[in-house]
């Protein structure tokens, strides 16, 4: 979908700021607004504008609490929240820029003030994780035993984001609704420096622990979704921790392995030096391809283009999908950008007997990459699909 700009990754990414709107995490005219100033494919220019922007409207937000009114403040720290994330989404080329942390810090802020002002019902959490803890939300309908959905992203959504993408949508479901920030995710990668792992079972069960024993959680109905690169990540988990009662692949993914990805765009050699050099040249034709290696070098916590390869060659559901055995539900979008026919991949390799391939597209407007710009839609269906799966 082409939305102002020319380059595609800028306009999906502007896709992705309004599509939090119903959520409460965006205007659309402020929106559009910003994104008119900002030059197409620059990176200083889209951090400048939504820096800006979330800097005005943080102040409005600090205005409204002044003068008493928490509900307005609330909604408007949300927004800034969203806003601040945007801002440090293209800066992951140079990790040493401090405006990395910086944004990451008040989008983290103006959430957590927006969610003191409100009604809602949460705690944050720290996951007890190895030698230190994950952040997390958990949001409860009320005191009495539900279901509840545990929400991890990918390769670069953050833990406030997911309130808007999907824990909304969980509590008006009925479900309570834990997210958290993994390794290579959020503060885990920004602040602790701790990169992705390919067994991410590790990092889920953690969570799982902190859920089992609530008197406000059904143990038998807890339920993983993974969005993004978290499609192959939630799915690796259920494999190997089967106290989980469905999982869910938004959208799926079976490889996130660079050197395939590679080959299968036509890159071949047998020197490395080659593969670099072809992917630097590419990284200065296209933002995509520059945004993804900047960032994966940034998650994965790699030094270099070859180490990044190296890195992502376990991330692979081959020999790993069979091993599921609670309900899967894969998502499809049809213009996927970036995991074009990996969902069927995984689908196909899964052997429980209770997998739905479930596809979206253009005539829904839920064909984008995760269903941004159809969240709504793709909400009601997900959970439509959860609620029979657990009455079963």
């Amino acid at each position: 979908m082409k939305l102002l700009f020319d380059d595609a990754t800028f306009s999906f990414e502007l896709v992705r700021v309004l599509s939090y709107a119903p959520f409460g995490g965006a205007d659309v005219n402020e929106v559009l607004s910003a994104a008119q100033r900002i030059k197409s494919g620059d990176f200083e220019s889209w951090y400048n504008e939504w820096h800006r922007l979330a800097d005005h409207v943080a102040a409005r937000a600090d205005a409204f609490s002044k003068a008493g009114q928490p509900l307005s403040a609330s909604n408007t720290y949300f927004k800034a929240s969203n806003y601040y994330r945007a801002a440090e989404f293209f800066l992951h080329g140079d990790p040493s820029d401090v405006r990395i942390n910086d944004a990451s810090r008040l989008s983290r802020m103006t959430f957590q003030q927006a969610l003191k002002l409100s009604a809602i019902t949460y705690e944050k959490l720290a996951i007890p994780y190895e030698d230190t803890t994950m952040p997390a939300y958990f949001y409860s309908i009320d005191e009495q035993p539900r279901p509840t959905l545990i929400v991890h992203g990918g390769y670069d959504s953050t833990g406030e984001e997911l309130f808007f993408q999907v824990a909304q949508s969980a509590l008006a479901h009925g479900y309570n609704c834990l997210t958290f920030e993994g390794p290579g995710q959020g503060a885990m990668i920004r602040e602790e420096h701790l990169a992705f792992r390919p067994d991410w079972e590790k990092v889920v069960s953690p969570a799982i622990d902190v859920l089992i024993d609530r008197p406000n959680v059904e143990a038998d109905k807890i339920s993983l979704m993974g969005i993004s690169f978290g499609g192959l990540l939630a799915p690796r988990a259920a494999a190997f921790d089967h106290r989980l009662a469905a999982v869910i692949c938004d959208d799926g993914v079976f490889s996130f392995q660079f050197g395939q990805a590679f080959a299968a765009h036509g890159g071949t050699s047998a020197d490395f030096s080659q593969v670099e050099a072809k992917l630097t040249e590419l990284m200065q034709q296209s933002t995509n391809v520059r945004w993804v290696v900047e960032n994966g070098l940034f998650t994965f916590g790699a030094k270099s283009i070859k180490e990044l390869f190296e890195k992502t060659d376990a991330y692979t559901l081959a020999g790993v999908a069979d091993k599921i055995t609670c309900p899967v539900l894969v998502c499809e979008a049809s213009n996927d950008q970036f995991f074009k026919g990996q969902p069927e991949m995984l689908y196909n390799a899964l052997t429980t007997p209770h997998k739905t391939l479930m596809k979206f597209d253009a005539a829904d407007g839920t064909e984008e990459h995760c269903h941004l710009g159809g969240l709504t839609y793709f909400n009601e269906r997900v959970f439509n699909w959860l609620d029979e799966t657990l009455i079963k």
